[in-house]
């Protein structure tokens, strides 16, 4: 009788449902475990990321939804000066700011991968214009960067070198240059960390074999350094131009895009246009201008990571 009953009561497998199957299969254990992190990922970024392309299509302003107009957004800013300068400023920022974080990311990377005293604390030092807050920084710069009391500009003074303060944030170029030597300051620890970490997972027999043969140290960063850090370089690089690409607090805390819009950046014109300005239509679509590029930034890193084909041993074809 036991038997029996244990039989009728246990349903047969043509009995179950799609969604007890669901429930039951241990192939779909990994989907159980991702959901969390999706309903996260689609609530808090595919759907503003959503809700930004449609206001882009709208003419929506603050307080008020507005109506779909097309590409009416886009038409005005091809034919706006303003964005077209921004684009000029973001581009210029990104693309000065992440090669000398790269080059001196790099060299910092390498020094600290030596056998130096108090290597330890010198790693901890070269982390501190990483973790302080972004605003904080900002200030700082402000002070720096002061027409009347900048402590560089009156130290050249004191030196004989320049007869007057330095306008380093009233004048076009020199407001340029400001703001990407601050953004270089804030972005290089993390590259010359995240590099270095890259470089501990180097096997020492490498190098070993490698002085042993005659190489010079140009030859063994050619051959052996370099080509296995290289999908590290493509993460880091790929998070870094997407990080100075959108970079907001430190322009805007700044100079808020002057002179005369010579520090405008895409992501401070979309804040302008949509939160200041009240055209959020308008600010969205600046900010969906800006999705070709960041593609265009994650495609790369895409094609650096196939290098780590060879490394285990695949073919790159």
């Amino acid at each position: 009788m036991t038997d029996v009953a244990v039989k009728t009561a246990r349903p047969s497998p043509l009995a179950l449902t799609g969604w007890d199957r669901l429930k039951t299969n241990r192939s779909w254990l990994a989907f159980w475990f991702m959901l969390p992190a999706a309903a996260f990922l689609i609530l808090f970024l595919a759907y503003p990321l959503g809700l930004g392309v449609w206001l882009s299509f709208t003419d929506a302003k603050i307080g008020r939804s507005g109506v779909f107009i097309g590409v009416e957004n886009y038409e005005w800013l091809w034919d706006d000066s303003v964005f077209w300068l921004s684009v000029f400023n973001t581009l210029l920022y990104t693309g000065v700011a992440s090669a000398v974080k790269f080059a001196v990311g790099l060299y910092l990377a390498l020094l600290l991968n030596e056998n130096l005293p108090f290597k330890a604390m010198l790693r901890a030092i070269v982390l501190i214009p990483f973790i302080v807050p972004t605003v904080l920084s900002a200030i700082a710069f402000w002070w720096i960067y002061d027409a009347q009391f900048s402590i560089v500009s009156w130290s050249l003074r004191h030196l004989g070198l320049i007869s007057g303060n330095i306008d380093f944030l009233g004048d076009i170029w020199n407001a340029r240059w400001s703001v990407i030597f601050a953004n270089i300051w804030r972005g290089v620890p993390f590259v010359a960390i995240t590099l270095l970490a890259g470089l501990q997972t180097v096997s020492p027999s490498l190098y070993e074999a490698a002085i042993i043969d005659g190489a010079s140290s140009w030859q063994i960063f050619r051959y052996i350094t370099y080509p296995l850090l290289t999908p590290i370089i493509a993460v880091v690089m790929t998070f870094s131009v997407l990080f100075t690409f959108t970079d907001f607090q430190l322009i805007w805390v700044l100079t808020r895009g002057g002179p005369v819009n010579a520090t405008q950046l895409m992501a401070t014109l979309s804040y302008q246009r949509a939160i200041l300005g009240g055209q959020l239509g308008e600010g969205a679509a600046i900010s969906t201008a800006m999705i070709p590029f960041l593609l265009a930034a994650i495609l790369i890193s895409w094609f650096g990571l196939q290098r780590r084909k060879w490394q285990q041993g695949e073919s790159n074809d």
